[in-house]
């Protein structure tokens, strides 16, 4: 076999565009799955009984499905109930469902870590409910789990492939219409891959850069996030 790269790399626009469409994917379900899994993760802890067992009951049957079956199912699902969206649009509502659930689990290991006897003596300095719940509860659990946080919203924009089932033109859609243009799959998918990678460390980087916007406690100390 005789690698050629030259009808491949012709299509690097193609390519680029199929990026750009990942990444606001990531960006999007990271967005809205981040905020429904802190509501996620208070709804679990909570003492309001419907409450916990609705995020329970969340938790449980997207962890316990696999990705592609959810896709699916809010895909034809809204379709069968009259609701025609663009493939975009269900693809990042199906990922942000699914990733809201793990970064549910993620933050609700973050507030058990937090000490009743730090919200006490942050009680005592006479701060606000607000104050206490930001400063002491929100902020300092996301900084413990920001790693695992992070790490799932990466895996997230890696999972995004599958979104090609439904027509969504990311970036593995864009590498299958064009290994099934030029007839070269290995080259193709190599290209994809090394596209990936560059995706995975981009957004790495990017939160790295976040984590010491947001946590200068570590960045003082010089602990790596």
């Amino acid at each position: 076999m005789t690698l050629d790269f030259a009808a491949v790399l012709s299509r690097w626009p193609m390519f680029l565009d199929g990026a750009f469409m990942t990444m606001k994917l990531a960006a999007g379900a990271t967005l809205i799955g981040f905020a429904i899994g802190t509501l996620g993760a208070i709804a679990r802890r909570s003492q309001v009984g419907w409450a916990r067992r609705a995020a329970t009951t969340y938790v449980e049957v997207i962890r316990n499905t696999p990705l592609l079956v959810q896709i699916f199912l809010v895909y034809f699902g809204l379709a069968s109930i009259g609701l025609k969206l663009p493939a975009f649009t269900v693809a990042l509502a199906a990922l942000t469902i699914n990733v809201g659930a793990y970064a549910t689990e993620i933050m609700r290991a973050g507030f058990d870590s937090i000490h009743k006897g730090q919200i006490e003596a942050a009680e005592c300095l006479a701060l606000s409910r607000r104050q206490v719940y930001w400063h002491v509860v929100l902020l300092p659990a996301m900084e413990r789990v920001y790693p695992a946080l992070t790490s799932q919203f990466v895996l997230l924009m890696l999972a995004s492939s599958i979104c090609s089932q439904i027509s969504a033109e990311e970036l593995t859609a864009v590498a299958n219409f064009v290994q099934s243009d030029t007839y070269r799959p290995f080259e193709t998918y190599i290209l994809v891959g090394l596209g990936y990678v560059l995706l995975s460390l981009a957004m790495r980087a990017g939160f790295w850069g976040l984590g010491l916007l947001l946590f200068p406690r570590r960045r003082r100390l010089g602990t790596s996030l």
